[in-house]
């Protein structure tokens, strides 16, 4: 285990699972990396990033959907004021604040100017009193209101940059290449947590939003949730003490990473959002770390070698990268790495052994993967794939213990056997129900040690 630390930086750790042996011409390698960050978020410190000097500490930004649908029923708009102004009480003195207000444009209600305003006593009153001029009317491009946003997070100069998105319908009024655009435009900007409240939205879509972004994404459909829902997020970008980390893989002369995947606290396929980083190694955006722990599943793709042969397989380590340039070693101490490892064995016994924490996030990648696509065959009125997919989907939860995923199912399929996942597709499901299962089909459990 190797460790960092830095004034006001949260002290990391990595640590490897995998079994390393391969047979004779075995050329895939799994591994599991736990990456560890703690001391961080509770020191109060400034939030470290390689931009943001003379800025204040942290910037966050509330966009509110005001489409007209926010006024049916009347509770949405306003559960959505509270909301926000419970967010902005959250936000501690010195963060820099805005709200915005998301149409078929987007429309800076506090403070204006393209800028964002420093939270203390007075801002803070300011603002509440701003949001009365929150009302329900016009269309929705959420495109639109995160361009905004990632203006005014960049002129603010910010170390951590975070932002909450309030949607209730789908994205009419603006092309999803528009809306692939405006998030392609704000990737590695800042990170975004996206909520969809009632039962109006596209899941897919809001999803994808924070996915992009390095977000989470939920359901409230009950707008009485909205405020403990703000204030829990709020608080929680509030605990982020250092922006801008990125996994950094080396693998070596002709071995190649399959994927990069985190697995733990959810699934996000990583793979995709890799960026060249110097010779035969990669960087995987993580976004923003407080004190917490996430697992990441590597698969890597080594040269075929001969009973007895041994290699490194890969390196991993975390380095801090500025936001808009490609990612430097800055810190002065050697940041935390990992290594794996491929050794060749004629010991059938020791090559098929697959380690626990593998099984288990190959597992839950599983489950979150059979949950969207039973979803969609029941969408599609597909029965027989949709009692297949999520019967398996039950299974696995049970094997597993993901005890809120199988509480999620059983609201969908009524469980006749867990162990076997034998399941019967209900006649009749809560609209609220089958999208709390696709919202929160990856999130997982931490593997039982």
């Amino acid at each position: 285990m190797a460790n960092f630390t830095k004034s006001h930086v949260p002290r990391f750790s990595a640590e490897v699972y995998q079994n390393p042996y391969l047979p004779e011409g075995g050329r895939e390698v799994h591994a599991i990396v736990t990456v560890t960050a703690t001391g961080g978020g509770t020191t109060g410190g400034r939030p470290v990033s390689a931009g943001g000097a003379g800025g204040p500490d942290a910037g966050v930004v509330i966009m509110v959907d005001c489409s007209g649908s926010m006024d049916y029923p009347p509770a949405k708009m306003r559960g959505a004021r509270e909301a926000t102004a419970a967010a902005i009480d959250t936000v501690r003195d010195g963060v820099g604040f805005a709200v915005v207000a998301g149409t078929h444009r987007a429309t800076e209600i506090y403070p204006g100017g393209g800028r964002l305003a420093v939270a203390g006593a007075t801002t803070r009153a300011e603002a509440r009193e701003a949001l009365r001029k929150l009302s329900a009317g016009g269309g929705t491009a959420i495109g639109t209101w995160l361009r905004l946003t990632g203006r005014l997070l960049s002129s603010a100069g910010a170390g951590i940059r975070h932002a909450i998105l309030l949607t209730d319908g789908r994205n009419e009024h603006e092309s999803p290449q528009e809306l692939r655009a405006a998030l392609d435009s704000c990737l590695g900007s800042f990170t975004c947590d996206a909520r969809g409240v009632g039962t109006d939205w596209e899941v897919k879509e809001v999803t994808a939003i924070a996915s992009a972004l390095l977000g989470t994404a939920d359901i409230v459909a009950d707008p009485a949730g909205l405020t403990a829902d703000f204030t829990r997020m709020t608080e929680q970008a509030m605990g982020k003490e250092v922006a801008d980390v990125v996994l950094r893989l080396w693998t070596p002369l002709g071995a190649e990473a399959v994927f990069v995947k985190q697995v733990a606290p959810t699934v996000e396929d990583l793979t995709g959002r890799r960026r060249e980083s110097g010779p035969r190694s990669g960087d995987y955006p993580t976004g923003s770390w407080g004190d917490e722990s996430r697992d990441y599943h590597l698969c890597l793709r080594v040269p075929a070698a001969a009973v007895g042969q041994e290699m490194l397989a890969g390196r991993v380590s975390l380095i801090i990268s500025a936001p808009d340039g490609p990612a430097s070693a800055t810190p002065p101490r050697p940041l935390p790495q990992g290594l794996v490892r491929a050794v060749w064995t004629d010991d059938a016994v020791a090559s098929t052994s697959i380690n626990p924490q593998v099984a288990h996030y190959t597992g839950q990648a599983e489950l979150a993967q059979v949950i969207q696509q039973g979803l969609d065959a029941r969408k599609s009125g597909d029965t027989d794939s949709a009692t297949e997919k999520l019967g398996r989907a039950v299974q696995l939860a049970g094997a597993s213990g993901n005890e809120a995923t199988a509480k999620l199912l059983a609201k969908v399929v009524d469980v006749v056997d867990a162990a076997t996942g034998t399941v019967r597709l209900k006649a009749k499901v809560a609209e609220a129900d089958e999208m709390t299962l696709e919202t929160r089909s990856t999130k997982t459990i931490r593997v039982k040690k």
